[in-house]
């Protein structure tokens, strides 16, 4: 089996569950992306379905393991995200529910459903499935990877065992990446971007777009560096209106106000963003305070966006708003 890297304590204990006999039906896993909470699921999956376990670890080799890396086990269903806003809806629910009292085809008799990437998933649709994660057939597993807990309700939660995975050490990660052929280059350009999280690093070598928003949150920072109001309303203009891509650069520009937090209190502090010289430039023209309050903004302007605020509007907004707190 390939090493895994990182998660050390969240491996063990799913090791233990599986050789225990104590295998939890109902998981959710969750932490940031690229933080291996996929893998994780496969993992803990693989330790369920394995034909020829040991101590609880699967043996990576058998046609069960390498079916489950590959997503081609006929027992291993990822649902479907549909709709406008890419969700799992009730219809999607009612179908795993159909679905979940026909017996498995795999020796194992296990049965075992991953729902990937969960993000404010429709109330109705978490109740519908509310029953079957209660009372789930045997041979039934549910896995849910997720930013946050919270994106659950506690009636979800209450029923599910709930682990958290983290990020490896750069030197982990710059290791793993190594491990996987990519050059010395390009492991530098991305550990010093996303540290310690393999997943995203590995995104960062393999994905053009990425590095481009990862380029555009440093030219954002240096707007608001610069109090350049119409720079920044072109930067963030030019996120455009896909809704994961902007996600997704809206949090590593939260990363850097953070960075900058705390960077005004230590400049040797510790930073998870991609950009510490623009964090270190960000927290001499700042406060720690006026950090937070752009922390506020940008989760204020993610919330108004899931929220089915149009993007354009919402970011015209946020502009404004992280110009008025750095004057």
């Amino acid at each position: 089996m390939k090493k895994i890297y990182g998660n050390q304590q969240l491996k063990d204990t799913l090791e233990r569950m599986a050789s225990g006999g104590r295998t939890a039906h109902s998981l959710i896993i969750s932490g940031d992306k690229g933080s291996g909470r996929k893998l994780m699921a496969r993992y803990y999956t693989q330790a369920l379905m394995c034909e020829a376990p040991a101590d609880g670890k699967p043996c990576g080799v058998c046609n069960t393991c390498k079916n489950i890396v590959n997503d081609v086990h006929p027992d291993v269903i990822y649902p479907k995200k549909t709709g406008k806003l890419g969700n799992y809806s009730v219809e999607t629910a009612r179908e795993v529910i159909a679905d979940a009292y026909i017996k498995p085809n795999n020796s194992s008799g296990c049965k075992v459903y991953i729902f990937a990437d969960c993000c404010n998933v429709d109330e109705r649709t978490q109740n519908t499935l509310l029953k079957l994660i209660e009372e789930p057939p045997e041979y039934a597993y549910f896995i849910f990877t997720c930013g946050s807990k919270s994106e659950f309700l506690p009636t979800i939660i209450s029923r599910c065992v709930c682990f958290t995975t983290s990020p490896c050490t750069e030197e982990e990660a710059a290791e793993a990446l190594a491990d996987s052929g990519y050059s010395q280059q390009d492991i530098r350009a991305a550990v010093s971007c996303f540290h310690g999280n393999i997943g995203m690093c590995e995104n960062y070598i393999n994905d053009e777009a990425l590095r481009k928003r990862v380029d555009l949150t440093k030219s954002l920072a240096d707007s608001i560096i610069r109090k350049d109001e119409y720079a920044l309303a072109v930067g963030l203009f030019s996120l455009g209106r896909e809704r994961e891509d902007v996600r997704e650069a809206l949090s590593m520009l939260d990363k850097l106000a953070r960075d900058a937090a705390v960077l005004a209190k230590d400049s040797n502090a510790h930073t998870i963003g991609c950009f510490r010289e623009g964090a270190l430039a960000l927290s001499q023209s700042v406060t720690a305070y006026q950090s937070a309050r752009i922390h506020s903004c940008i989760e204020n302007a993610w919330k108004a966006v899931d929220r089915n605020v149009g993007i354009p509007l919402a970011l015209t907004a946020l502009g404004a708003e992280i110009m008025e707190i750095v004057g």
